[in-house]
């Protein structure tokens, strides 16, 4: 009876292993799947924005550093050019000097006319009155003119953001002289894609809307990699040291550095391939094994996992009928 009891035992264990529950059949095809190549990609931002002097000065003040955020039209940096504060007390003194010539002309005007009126005096002398008075206000109102433009130039000693960002760079510190065009502060923005390069021989693969994935920081789950399916924005056309460059559009891309690099996954065209689901492969002392239908165990390699399959490079060829829990 205890025989008969174990010899059925025995019959069952194609059907029932693993976790106990029941067992079903799986034909084992091999079918074309994407051949992805592992490259490296670095974080860039989509616009950076370099914060330049537009006025040569003195730093006189810096309200950011490095990791700050700033918003459109946030003051930035002060330069400014103690000249500029001269050359308006300079115009100053001009200009009153010139309103009292303007001042003098407008009497001498309003006394020729006033004598022109009686009789007194010729109409030359008055038109020449006049003439000296259009040229004292020309004169004075050029002067203001100037003076608006040095004031002007003050004002742009403020370094402002064009956009909000975040500030990666600030190359200068207060006190330090600069030049017009010099750079203050370099802002990103907050968006950011992934810039990666391919060999050349691979670049006839790669379309704009193609799907990559993005590897983990280093974060795994259940000793596997966790990946990030990505978009393929822009391929350049232009191909640079034997390299096709590729923008790739991420989500989730706000907390990492700029610059930092990432494992990305790319097609680089189709391969056959047998896939099966994890459930159906078990380890035993360090070696991964297969059951098939008629219960005998199939060692095998496995390769790259995607998703719930795992890849089976050695061990079953197509028309093998395994057992997955």
């Amino acid at each position: 009876m205890r025989m008969r009891v174990l010899a059925g035992l025995l019959a069952l264990l194609p059907i029932i292993w693993g976790s106990g529950g029941l067992a079903h059949e799986l034909t084992v095809r091999a079918a074309p799947v994407d051949d992805l190549k592992s490259v490296i990609a670095t974080v860039e931002p989509v616009h950076e924005q370099i914060l330049r002097a537009r006025i040569g000065g003195t730093v006189s003040a810096l309200k950011v550093k490095e990791g700050d955020r700033v918003t459109a039209g946030e003051e930035v940096a002060l330069v400014t050019d103690q000249k500029l504060y001269l050359q308006i007390q300079g115009i100053d003194q001009r200009i009153q000097s010139l309103q009292a010539q303007r001042d003098k002309a407008k009497a001498d005007f309003d006394r020729a006319q006033d004598l022109f009126q009686h009789g007194v005096t010729t109409k030359v002398v008055r038109d020449q009155t006049r003439t000296a008075l259009d040229v004292a206000e020309k004169s004075l109102a050029a002067m203001r003119s100037d003076r608006g433009v040095v004031e002007q130039q003050t004002t742009e000693g403020k370094v402002l953001a064009s956009s909000a960002g975040r500030v990666l760079t600030v190359p200068v510190s207060v006190g330090r002289a600069v030049m017009p065009g010099e750079i203050i502060a370099t802002v990103t923005e907050d968006k950011y894609i992934l810039r990666l390069q391919l060999p050349e021989r691979h670049a006839r693969f790669l379309r704009a809307g193609d799907t990559v994935q993005i590897g983990g920081r280093g974060v795994e789950e259940n000793g596997r990699e966790v990946r990030t399916p990505g978009r393929v924005l822009l391929v350049y056309p232009q191909i640079q040291g034997g390299r096709v460059i590729a923008d790739v559009e991420v989500k989730g891309l706000g907390d990492y550095f700029v610059g930092e690099r990432t494992r990305v996954y790319v097609p680089t065209g189709q391969r056959k391939a047998i896939f099966l689901p994890r459930a159906a492969v078990y380890r035993r002392a360090g070696v991964d094994f297969v059951r098939l239908r008629d219960g005998a165990e199939i060692v095998v390699q496995t390769g790259e996992a995607r998703g719930k399959e795992i890849e089976i490079l050695s061990g079953l060829r197509d028309g093998d009928v395994v057992a997955v829990p």
